[in-house]
């Protein structure tokens, strides 16, 4: 034993160093294998497997609600009072509530004047009816031309009024917080909150506010995102696809049980006094809008979602754009969720099924098992038992579990089912950031308050595209005018790491597994090589 250590160690010839490494690695690797790495694995399957369970179940169970709303629930109107808002010959105006739109901007260059245009075009009664911009831009020259916009609105007849702070402490929160200091807004009762990006029917208002004025339980009464450019690239497909899903299911279920949802912090009226009562808007974590809806709901307060309420929007068509998006939304509810656990468990205000729904269902597994099991299993866990056959991982787990969530996950949006297979793909890429994210939001790290605006492009998409079919009626597909980037700014090390290292467990499996992984492990890597490169924002979808 000493004589073969000795030659491990101390190789005779310069020409069999290499063998001798090799075998030493090898040596090392078996070693270590059976004691750590198999068991650290296995529980890492088992690990996998049991939050794959719990995905599973709460896509079966949201999937069988859903179908029983659709078949015996009684519609909104039927369910609540409602009774449209009519003006009296005598009274006037006087018996609709005066209504505050807020508007909160950052350098919105590109959309300013659509939002704003929408706003004002509100068919409510002009003197029950205040608009509020909130502009935190930077830039001179965009606040200068938001301002000339918002005078432009003013000089006919509109109450509107351009709102500025000397910070940007709080970011979208702190805004929306000081424009309801101003004293010009004490007597609104409800404000509609709309990005710059967001645009809605004139009718907006007159189908959500009845909601309000004629139930007072109801505290906040949410509108439905649909995208103007959700056919503009693959990614914008991609989104689309995911937001249908969270839209038609998650916040129609929580809405129609009573049990809870979370507001999507735009295309949404609040009752101002509930707002109060909740403790106002605050800024701890990046997603203010999550943490008012759960405090609001903590004190009794119900919500209402409107699926046909839609509100046009536009959807992040630059991948780095999307990631960054991508990142507040998963960080934020993580870091919420450690803040307010403690205050959900010792509430003595809602049920216990209340609670249990908000921490298991919301929370733990939509906002942090959803990211885990994805990224963890399937781009981890699984690769790795290609390296290790020892571990083994069920075929219900591995295929059958991951088949039934991705087919209950397509049912938003039908119209792209052909696009289901590199939706899973491309979800797959994603978790990594979700993932990442989730970890940063939980342990409070370094990037758990950042804030990096969505970037918008307006209609530069969709007028790029009636130009040229104007010149080429036949190219209906033709790419948005976005700012080009050099290649060194597309690149992303994290995804281009993974793409290798997926494509080494697909080449071993294609050359010593069993089971035929090899198939996913490749196309995985090249939807990672793909994002890696920042091509995602490039490919354009067939219809």
């Amino acid at each position: 034993m000493a004589e073969i250590s000795q030659k491990i160690l101390f190789p005779g010839t310069f020409q069999g160093v290499r063998d001798e490494l090799a075998g030493q690695i090898g040596m090392m690797w078996e070693l270590v294998k059976a004691p750590l790495i198999v068991p650290i694995l296995r529980l890492g399957v088992y690990a996998c497997l049991i939050m794959s369970l719990m995905l599973f179940i709460e896509r079966v169970y949201m999937g069988i609600v859903i179908i029983l709303v659709k078949l015996f629930w009684k519609k909104p109107e039927k369910r609540y009072k409602f009774e449209p808002l009519q003006e009296d010959l005598e009274m006037g105006s006087s018996n609709f509530p005066v209504v505050l739109i807020q508007i909160p901007m950052f350098n919105e260059r590109e959309v300013y004047k659509v939002s704003i245009g929408a706003a004002c075009g509100l068919s409510w009664p002009s003197d029950r009816l205040v608009i509020q911009v909130l502009d935190d831009s930077t830039d001179p020259a965009v606040k200068q031309m938001v301002e000339t916009e918002c005078q432009r609105w003013a000089s006919k007849g509109i109450n509107i009024t351009y709102q500025i702070r000397e910070n940007r402490t709080g970011y979208k929160a702190g805004a929306l917080k000081e424009g309801l200091k101003r004293s010009y807004v004490k007597h609104c009762e409800y404000v509609a909150i709309f990005d710059a990006d967001f645009r809605p029917e004139p009718d907006y208002l007159r189908r959500a506010i009845p909601f309000l004025v004629h139930n007072p339980q109801i505290a906040l009464v949410q509108g439905r995102w649909i995208f103007v450019n959700a056919d503009e690239c693959l990614l914008t497909r991609m989104q689309e696809m995911s937001l249908d899903y969270h839209f038609t299911v998650e916040q129609e279920v929580g809405s129609s049980t009573h049990a809870f949802f979370g507001f999507n912090g735009t295309a949404g009226v609040w009752r101002i006094a509930a707002i109060n009562e909740a403790g106002g808007w605050k800024d701890r974590t990046t997603v203010e809008d999550m943490d008012l809806a759960v405090r609001a709901s903590l004190r009794g307060w119900k919500f209402l979602y409107l699926g046909d309420l839609q509100v046009k929007s536009e959807l992040p068509s630059t991948f780095n754009a999307f990631r960054f998006q991508q990142h507040r939304w998963s960080c934020g509810p993580s870091n919420l969720f450690r803040k307010m656990v403690m205050e959900i468990i010792r509430n003595k205000k809602v049920t216990l099924w209340k609670k249990v729904y908000v921490i298991y269902s919301f929370f733990v597994v939509r906002k942090i098992v959803a990211h885990w099991v994805t990224f963890m299993f399937y781009c981890v866990v699984l690769p790795l038992t290609i390296l290790v056959p020892e571990v083994y991982v069920p075929i219900w787990g591995a295929v059958y579990i991951p088949s039934v969530i991705t087919i209950l996950n397509s049912v938003g949006t039908p119209r792209s089912i052909h696009l289901l297979f590199y939706w899973i793909l491309f979800e797959n890429v994603m978790s990594l950031h979700r993932t990442k994210a989730t970890f940063i939001g939980l342990l409070e790290a370094g990037r758990a308050n950042e804030w990096v605006v969505t970037e918008k492009l307006g209609d530069s998409a969709l007028k790029s595209k009636s130009g040229d079919a104007s010149k080429n009626k036949t190219n209906t597909k033709a790419p948005s005018k976005r700012p080009r980037s050099k290649f060194a700014d597309r690149i992303h090390t994290l995804e281009l790491g993974f793409g290798v290292f997926l494509f080494i467990c697909g080449c071993y499996d294609f050359v010593h597994g069993k089971n035929n992984y090899f198939i996913y492990l490749f196309l995985q890597t090249l939807s990672f090589l793909i994002a890696g490169f920042g091509y995602v924002g490039t490919i354009i979808p067939s219809s």
